[in-house]
C-alpha cells in the first residue's frame, strides 16, 4: 500500500483545531498535567476574620416558627443511585433539663406526598421516626431529649428530574410547605450533576452566613459536608459557649454539648438543605460523648444515610452514586484497621465499581491526610497507613477533608511522595465556625509540634514517625512548605466541583471575602486512565 501525502496545510490546521478545543475545555486554567506545580503559600490578610461569632438563639435565623406537629429542620440526602432520595425533617419541641419526658414518636406520621413539577403530588411515601437524648451522669448538667425525628426515602424517581413535594402528617393537618428538588442525572460517562458544593467545619457564625450565602450564588445540585456541622460541642449544657472549650472548661467531668445548637443549625440550613441534598460525614465535634460510653447520637439520628443502601452497617461510613462520580464517604473516628468492618467494607465497594460507569471516584472523610498546618498536623497518620495503599491502587481522583480550619490544596501524592497518579487532596475545614482559623504551618522554624503531641486522642494509637525518605528524611517536619502542597491560605469559604466529562473536573475554591463569582484558586483535574489504570481487583488481592 503506497504512503498518503499529507498536507503541510491540514496539519496546521488540526494542531490548531486541537488548540483550540483545549481553549474550550481549560479557558487558561491551569491543570494537574502542567504540574507539579511549585509549593505556594497566600499571606495571609490579619485584618479579615470574619465575624467569627455563634448566632445566638434570638436570632429570627434560628427561632421555630411552625406549629407544634407541623415540620421543621426539613433536609434532603441522595440514597445510592439517581432514582431515590430521602426526605428528613422534625415535629414536635426538644426539652432540656433535669426532668425531660422524650416524645412519643408514633403520636404523629412520616409521610411525604410527592410528584414531578408541574404535576400533582399523587405519590405517597411512609417512613419511620425516632426520638434522642443526650444524656449524663453526673449532678448538675442538663439532660436533652430532641423533637420526632422522620425519615422517609422515596424510590422509583427519574434521573435528573424535578420533583415537588410536601412532608408531614396529612391526618392531623400538619404538612409542610411545598419544596422541590432535583433528582441526580443516572450514573454513566457523560452524565454528571453540573456543580457539587464541598463544605467543611460549617458552624452556626455569621461567618458561616457568608459561606453559605456564596454557595447559594453558586446553585449547587449537591452539597458535600465533610464533618463538624453545629458545633454543638463548643458550649456546656447550660448554654455557656466558648471558642475553646478545653481553654475555658478544662474542669468538666466529661465534654459537654449543647444539643439546641443542633436544633438551631437545622433550621438556618432549611431554606437549602431541603432543595439541594446534602451528604454529610462525621468530624470530631460529632462525637458528643455521654452517658453509657455511647457517641455520634445526634449525628446519626438527624441525618439520613444511605448506608443499608450501600452495604455498610454504619452511618460513620457509606458510599453513593451522583451520575459518572462514585462517591466514598469514610470515618476518621471508627476503626479503620484492616481486620475491621469499615477496610472490609471499603474492599468490597471498590472491587464493585464499574469505571466505565462512574469514571470518577471521590473519598471524603474529615481528619486530612496531607495538611501542611501545625493545626492537627499528622494526626491522621494511622488512617493514611492503613487505607492510602487501597485507594490509591482503585484510583481514587479527589480526596476531601476538613478539621484544619484552612484550605490547601494537594499536587497529586502518594505516600508524601510526588506521584502522578496519586490523588489530589484538598482539606476545605474553613467553612466558618467559631474556633480560630489555622495560621501557622509545621514547616515554618519553630512551629514543628513534638511528635507524641499528634495522635488523634479518640483515636489514640502513633504512626507518625520521622520521615525515612525525601528532602525530610530523619526529621517529623519540612524546613519549607514541602512539594506535595501546592497551594495554601487561611481564609475562610467554600469550593464547588464542576465534572466536565469523563477526564476533566474543574475545581474552584471561593474566599469569602472576595466578590461572587471569583475564584481564590482554580485548577483543572484531570484524570488519565490510559496512564494510571485503576488496579483489577484481584491484582490488589495479590499486593
Amino acid at each position: 500500500m503506497g504512503s498518503v501525502l499529507v498536507s503541510p496545510h491540514v496539519v496546521t490546521l488540526s494542531l490548531l483545531l486541537f488548540s483550540l478545543s483545549s481553549i474550550l475545555v481549560h479557558g487558561g486554567v491551569p491543570t494537574t498535567l502542567d504540574g507539579p506545580f511549585k509549593p505556594v503559600t497566600v499571606p495571609q490578610d490579619k485584618s479579615f476574620r470574619g465575624n467569627a461569632v455563634d448566632i445566638p438563639d434570638t436570632d429570627p435565623l434560628v427561632q421555630r416558627n411552625v406549629e407544634p406537629f407541623q415540620p421543621e429542620q426539613i433536609s434532603l440526602s441522595l440514597s445510592t443511585s439517581h432514582d431515590s432520595v430521602w426526605i428528613s425533617w422534625i415535629t414536635g419541641e426538644f426539652q432540656i433539663g433535669d426532668n425531660i419526658e422524650p416524645l412519643n414518636p408514633e403520636t404523629v406520621g412520616s409521610i411525604v406526598q410527592y410528584g414531578r413539577f408541574g404535576r400533582s403530588m399523587n405519590g405517597q411515601a411512609v417512613g419511620y421516626s425516632l426520638v434522642y437524648s443526650q444524656l449524663y451522669p453526673f449532678e448538675g448538667l442538663h439532660n436533652y431529649t430532641s423533637g420526632i425525628i422522620h425519615h422517609v426515602r422515596l424510590t422509583g424517581l427519574k434521573p435528573n428530574t424535578l420533583y415537588q413535594y410536601q412532608c408531614g402528617d396529612p391526618s392531623l393537618s400538619a404538612m409542610s410547605d411545598v419544596h422541590y428538588f432535583r433528582t441526580m442525572p443516572v450514573s454513566g460517562p457523560k452524565s454528571y450533576p453540573s456543580r457539587i458544593a464541598v463544605v467543611g467545619d460549617l458552624g452556626l457564625t455569621y461567618n458561616t452566613t457568608s459561606t453559605v450565602n456564596h454557595m447559594i450564588s453558586n446553585h449547587p445540585d449537591l452539597i458535600l459536608l465533610v464533618g463538624d456541622a453545629s458545633y454543638a460541642n463548643m458550649y456546656l449544657t447550660n448554654g455557656t459557649g466558648s471558642d475553646c472549650y478545653s481553654c475555658s472548661f478544662s474542669n468538666t467531668p466529661i465534654h459537654e454539648t449543647y444539643q439546641p445548637r443542633w436544633d438551631y443549625w437545622g433550621r438556618y440550613m432549611e431554606p437549602l438543605i431541603s432543595s439541594v441534598p446534602v451528604m454529610v460525614i462525621e468530624g470530631n465535634h460529632e462525637i458528643e460523648e455521654q452517658a453509657e460510653n455511647k457517641t455520634f447520637v445526634a449525628y446519626s439520628s438527624r441525618f439520613a444515610f444511605p448506608s443499608e443502601e450501600s452495604g455498610s452497617s454504619s452511618t460513620l461510613y457509606y458510599s453513593f452514586n451522583a451520575g459518572g462520580i462514585h462517591f466514598i464517604m469514610l470515618g476518621s473516628y471508627i476503626s479503620y484497621d484492616k481486620s475491621g468492618d469499615q477496610y472490609k467494607w471499603l474492599e468490597k465497594d471498590l472491587a464493585s465499581l464499574d469505571r466505565e460507569v462512574t469514571p470518577w471516584m471521590v473519598a471524603t472523610w474529615h481528619a486530612p491526610w496531607y495538611s501542611t498546618y501545625k493545626s492537627h498536623y499528622r494526626e491522621a497518620d494511622c488512617m493514611r497507613v492503613k487505607m492510602e495503599d487501597l485507594l490509591y491502587k482503585y484510583g481514587v481522583d479527589i480526596v476531601f477533608n476538613g478539621q484544619v480550619h484552612a484550605y490547601e490544596r494537594s499536587n497529586r501524592v502518594y505516600n508524601y511522595t510526588l506521584d502522578p497518579c496519586g490523588p489530589v487532596y484538598i482539606t476545605v475545614g474553613d467553612g466558618g465556625n467559631r474556633e480560630k482559623m489555622a495560621i501557622t504551618h509545621a514547616d515554618e522554624p519553630g512551629n514543628c509540634p513534638e511528635p507524641l503531641t499528634t495522635p488523634d486522642k479518640f483515636m489514640r494509637g502513633f504512626c507518625a514517625f520521622n520521615f525515612s525518605s525525601g528532602p525530610a528524611t530523619g526529621k517529623f517536619c519540612w524546613d519549607q512548605q514541602p512539594d506535595y502542597s501546592a497551594f495554601r491560605e487561611s481564609s475562610f469559604g467554600h469550593g464547588i466541583l464542576e465534572v466536565k466529562n469523563e477526564t476533566h473536573a474543574l475545581w474552584i475554591w471561593n474566599r469569602n471575602q472576595d466578590l461572587y463569582g471569583t475564584a481564590g484558586d482554580e485548577i483543572y483535574i484531570v484524570r488519565q486512565p490510559d496512564k494510571c489504570p485503576p488496579v483489577k481487583p484481584e491484582e490488589v488481592h495479590k499486593t
